[in-house]
């Protein structure tokens, strides 16, 4: 399941729900830096200073627009963390493991 080669699916557009925890665990392990919590997903990432913060901050906004699917942003500094859940259903979907994975390779640029 090569999460890079999906693309999210607007909630609205489907009967979308809560992934099973079983294929949530299955999931994760394509994105192992990031937590896995009962309804959600986040990372921490650090960077040297406030200015490769945002510009960090800037990329994933441009991919979860592309995307159509938008993580919670907390800025401190040089640090960033993300969480993902899909707020519509109240907890993980694919598409939160999909814009996690690409998040990951925007580092990889």
């Amino acid at each position: 399941m090569n999460l890079l080669k999906k693309h999210c699916v607007p909630p609205e557009t489907g009967d979308m729900q809560v992934l099973p925890k079983i294929e949530a665990q299955a999931y994760h392990k394509e994105i192992s830096q990031w937590t896995l919590h009962q309804k959600s997903i986040e990372r921490e990432f650090r960077f040297k200073n406030f200015k490769e913060s945002m510009g960090f901050i800037r990329k994933v906004g441009d991919l979860a627009e592309q995307e159509g699917h938008h993580p919670d942003m907390f800025v401190f500094y040089n640090r960033v963390r993300l969480q993902m859940s899909t707020h519509k259903v109240g907890g993980l979907t694919e598409n939160d493991f999909i814009l996690a994975a690409k998040i990951d390779a925007l580092l990889e640029k």
